[in-house]
């Protein structure tokens, strides 16, 4: 099992879309794949075709009521499934906080869960802040993905992420993960502004930058209010193809990190 945090501090850069359409790519190509929603909007929730219900989330596995295993739901995508949220799990930070070692809690939970599941691939969505659900998620997973949209100031939240990838590591050496890429999305072709992020990205993270691009596309925005992956929406679209692209590089890039 390979945990994979997609964080940006910076909401509305396409962090729940990158999450659930590479999952769905992922399991697409035959690897069982589980997505944790971790946002209390539970956006990644509803965009794969599931309700919140009330206690179905990680906050009942938080309290030690519940295990993390009896969580999961399966989606309408085969190879797929989910672990909810909803609006309760906002209660968590709360709870987290009280603890004597807080950053490492959720790290916490998937020691035996990794022992005992058979999901090849977890993604971890993460809410759009710096708060405690998002450290906690950055400090549990294997690497973290950074969806990066081709805007003003992309670079400027970028080098923020990555610094607090390093604090975290450096607060706790038992702690230690690493940045896995860079998913540059919301690309459009028509602007300047986009092909200078690129080439920024580019230019000053080379190592990091996935070589797909996400481009911003009309069928990408409606498909999660229909409750569908773009995968799902509109398989033969240019979104679709850009997740399934993504999907096979993740497999290259990141599919042997420890």
């Amino acid at each position: 099992m390979k945990i994979f945090a997609i964080a940006n501090q910076k909401g509305g850069v396409g962090k729940t879309t990158t999450t659930v359409n590479l999952a769905a790519a992922l399991a697409e190509l035959g690897h069982r794949t589980l997505v944790i929603d971790l946002d209390p909007q539970a956006n990644a929730t509803s965009a794969l075709g599931v309700e919140a219900a009330p206690g179905g989330s990680l906050y009942p596995v938080f309290l030690g009521e519940r295990r993390m295993a009896e969580q999961i739901v399966p989606t309408p995508t085969a190879n797929l499934d989910l672990l909810p949220c909803e609006t309760d799990l906002a209660g968590c930070e709360v709870e987290i906080a009280r603890r004597d070692s807080p950053l490492g809690a959720l790290r916490d939970l998937f020691l035996p869960f990794r022992e005992e599941d058979s999901h090849e691939y977890v993604l971890l969505d993460c809410p759009p802040s710096l708060g405690i659900l998002m450290t906690n998620a950055l400090a549990a997973a294997d690497a973290v993905l950074v969806p990066l949209q081709c805007e003003y100031f992309a670079l400027e939240g970028l080098s923020k992420i990555i610094n607090l990838v390093s604090q975290i590591g450096a607060t706790n050496p038992h702690l230690t993960p690493v940045i896995g890429g860079v998913v540059m999305t919301m690309f459009d072709a028509r602007t300047n502004l986009s092909q200078q992020v690129v080439a920024d990205v580019r230019q000053h993270v080379p190592e990091l930058a996935f070589r797909t691009i996400i481009p911003r596309t009309v069928r990408l925005a409606e498909a999660p209010s229909h409750g569908k992956t773009v995968l799902q929406y509109d398989s033969n679209g240019l979104g679709a193809q850009s997740y399934r692209a993504l999907a096979k590089e993740f497999i290259e890039r990141c599919g042997n990190t420890a």
